[in-house]
């Protein structure tokens, strides 16, 4: 989510005067919105020396069955209860249910990544 900074009024309605303007630290970004599609990935630059992925589209996943881990073709996108929207539009984030192709047969997988940090999806089986 991106940071709006602190609020410019109190609770009983008075304003306060910013003391100063944002440091870079406390800026944020628009949320990636991983989509069901051709794999497309960004790299962005983090806090420190580091680097992140970002997967603005993918179509596989790693698939989770117990012991065993497979790599999947994604679907779709089943459910996903970060927002009510983002099944309609095949938007992964992490905890959204997706249909995957496992071995010919279509089950649904629960994502455990996030694919906008991470840059891969991460999935269990259902």
């Amino acid at each position: 989510m991106k940071y709006q900074g602190r609020s410019m009024t109190k609770r009983t309605g008075g304003r306060i005067k910013p003391s100063r303007n944002k440091r870079r630290s406390e800026l944020g970004r628009e949320p990636s919105e991983t989509t069901v599609g051709e794999p497309r990935f960004q790299v962005v630059d983090s806090r420190g020396n580091g680097t992140k992925t970002r997967a603005l589209s993918t179509n596989l996943a790693q698939v989770a069955d117990g012991d065993e881990t497979a790599q999947a073709e994604i679907l779709g996108v089943e459910d996903n209860p970060a927002n009510v929207n983002y099944k309609r539009r095949n938007i992964i984030t992490k905890g959204a249910i997706i249909t995957v192709d496992v071995d010919g047969t279509e089950q649904t997988a629960r994502v455990t990544s996030r694919p906008g940090q991470d840059g891969q999806v991460n999935a269990v089986l259902e």
